[in-house]
């Protein structure tokens, strides 16, 4: 079991019709947006105060700990979203300004190498006494993301060596031979396996599986913590083991269980240990885990947690759609999670999902103008009772400028940036292109430059630059739905059947200097079914097209609860040449408005009047005002 190289940004230069403008976005609205929000500089939005936390635990200024207790981590994140957006525009000014707040990063810092605003400012004698709750450990871990993604981009170390202060505070107490401890929020792991690649120290990678292989040890170690202290931060359920999947040891485990985001950072952590230290059994645990996330708790739209009710998992094929939670972080930790899994095992069953959850449940988290998001990505929206009654509060109709807990939105800062890591990975024998992603790409064994007209028509031409005189494979991934594959090597067609394997095709040569290869494939229109387990999808259909799922709005089709689609015809594409939508490809889907008695109950049949509905890109809906929203729709 070898674990395939990670492509470094710096070795990347998106160039891409679709993802080039969102980049864009993220580096010209969504970073400046949020850091005034750090300093509290935007009004009618939720207060961050993190700056100001910042500064007061540094001793610069006074004032009180203001925020949720790992409000550190929204700035945590951003920072590495700044980090990588200096890889794909140096911005001189911007780096100035993130060195500054890594200054005081450093200043707030406390000798023995503790760093936490919550507590150096509010509670300094309740350090490590609540791991339940306190995210201590997240906190640190998200810093020390960080810390690696700072380092990486621009060489400078200050922060690196800070966070590994940090990590040796946490190493010098916790341990089988020290304090017995785990996070109760997953993600110390994450940063530790990025201080031990940024360093390659390691007694990270083994503090890292510490964590991993001590959760579920013990299923009442945070009971017996409780027990040990006479005060509480949020009064949450030390005996709910299954919430931060401490209900049994993570090898034994074979469903997904209880809070997504902690579940899917921890199966990230967990696959990337087992590569680094080929670990069979730990990477079949991930195996199975993957497999019933996806096989059985995923929503269409790659969204995962279902339930409001500790933004959990609930059972297999529980999925409602107005009810749904699908935190947008969940999305993104599904995306880092098939990552770590690919560059085990280079299988289309990962890269699908991943490329999934990108252009849907992750794209949909943020307003097309970079300064609104949503926390809850559901499937069906309606006004008036949506984000208003009682089980549907969650479910707000419209993105938000911030939110009291304010995760999402800096962790969409930071994967949108790092995209084009999730494109490429090299072997030893072979180079992976896991999405058709436009730009160029300066790998070990070859300078590869893509063009695509990807995602909207299935197009994409590789330039390829051998550097090395022996064979090697390029190795790129087929969409399991993709129909009439064409592949043409320096204008010959490639016999697809004898090279294509596990969703990847395989082509291995001698690469030349000037090798072309071309891919192309059948965009159709999918109509797409749920199993009949999914009781809320009984009876329905949605539309996908490439990679995208579609979603039906009130403002294009009036009110959509009448509305049923055609069994019997077929939807069109429509393109759309200007307006909001300009550039994208629309849905025509013929169907019928049923229109009946306006009384509650009658005995008259509604009757079915033809009418042409609209669906557009899911990730798209909510950008034009209040109104209603569903992916699944009744057929007639």
């Amino acid at each position: 079991m070898k674990q395939l190289k990670k492509v470094n940004l710096n070795q990347i230069k998106v160039k891409d019709s679709f993802w080039s403008p969102v980049q864009e976005l993220v580096i010209d609205e969504m970073i400046p947006y949020q850091e005034k929000v750090f300093k509290d500089e935007i009004p009618d939005v939720e207060k961050s105060h993190v700056l100001a936390n910042l500064r007061i635990a540094a001793g610069m200024e006074q004032g009180e700990f203001y925020g949720m207790v790992f409000q550190d981590s929204d700035l945590a994140k951003w920072l590495e979203g700044v980090a990588y957006s200096l890889v794909i525009r140096p911005d001189k000014d911007l780096e100035q300004r993130a060195d500054a707040v890594i200054d005081i990063i450093e200043k707030a810092q406390q000798p023995d190498g503790y760093l936490n605003t919550y507590f150096t400012i509010k509670e300094p004698e309740h350090r490590w006494q609540n791991l339940l709750e306190c995210h201590e450990l997240y906190c640190a871990g998200h810093m020390m993301e960080a810390a690696a993604a700072y380092y990486e981009a621009t060489g400078k170390d200050k922060f690196l060596r800070a966070m590994e202060r940090m990590a040796d505070h946490i190493g010098g107490r916790f341990g089988t031979d020290k304090e017995r401890g785990i996070p109760g929020h997953q993600e110390i792991e994450l940063g530790l396996m990025r201080l031990y690649y940024a360093t390659g120290k390691e007694k990270y990678l083994k503090l890292a599986k510490y964590f991993i292989d001590e959760r579920g040890q013990n299923p009442d170690y945070f009971k017996e913590e409780r027990q040990k202290r006479d005060w509480v931060h949020f009064n949450m359920d030390p005996e709910n083991t299954f919430y931060n999947q401490s209900f049994a040891p993570v090898r034994l485990q074979e469903t997904a269980e209880g809070h997504s985001v902690r579940a899917v950072y921890m199966y990230t952590a967990m696959a990337d240990i087992a590569g680094q230290t080929d670990d069979r059994e730990l990477y079949d645990a991930c195996v199975h885990l993957w497999d019933n996330i996806t096989g059985k708790r995923m929503y269409l739209t790659g969204g995962i947690g279902s339930t409001v009710d500790g933004e959990a998992f609930t059972k297999d094929y529980d999925l409602p759609n107005d009810m749904a939670y699908a935190e947008t972080c969940a999305s993104i930790g599904l995306i880092f999670f098939a990552k770590k899994m690919l560059d085990i095992e280079p299988s289309g069953k990962y890269a699908d999902v991943l490329e999934q959850a990108l252009y849907n449940g992750v794209l949909s988290g943020m307003q097309m103008d970079g300064k609104k998001f949503f926390y809850v990505n559901p499937l069906e929206v309606n006004p008036g009772i949506s984000g208003e009654l009682f089980g549907y509060k969650h479910v707000l109709p419209k993105r938000q400028g911030w939110y009291t807990c304010a995760c999402c939105p800096p962790n969409l800062a930071r994967l949108l940036t790092s995209l084009g890591q999730y494109a490429w990975s090299e072997g030893e024998d072979a180079v992976y292109s896991h999405l058709f992603l436009g730009g160029e790409f300066d790998l070990d064994k070859a300078f590869i430059r893509v063009e695509s007209s990807y995602p909207w028509k299935g197009q994409a031409v590789y330039h390829v630059e051998g550097k090395q005189k022996s064979a090697f494979k390029i190795a790129i991934r087929i969409p399991a739905w993709a129909q009439n594959l064409n592949v043409l090597l320096n204008g010959e067609k490639i016999d697809t059947d004898s090279c294509r394997k596990d969703g990847y095709c395989y082509l291995e040569r001698v690469w030349g200097k000037s090798d072309t290869l071309e891919i192309s494939f059948d965009m159709r229109i999918r109509r797409i079914y749920a199993n009949t387990e999914v009781r809320e999808d009984a009876g329905c259909a949605a539309f996908m097209r490439g990679p995208f799922v579609y979603c039906f709005e009130g403002v294009d089709n009036g009110q959509l609860h009448s509305l049923r689609i055609s069994t019997d015809r077929k939807a069109e594409e429509s393109a759309c040449g200007e307006g909001l939508f300009k550039g994208m490809t629309l849905l025509k889907v013929p169907g019928m408005r049923m229109e009946g008695s306006r009384q509650l109950y009658s005995e008259t049949a509604p009757f079915a009047k033809p009418v042409t509905l609209t669906a557009i890109p899911y990730f798209a809906w909510g950008n034009r005002g209040v109104n209603q929203m569903k992916v699944w729709m009744l057929e007639k």
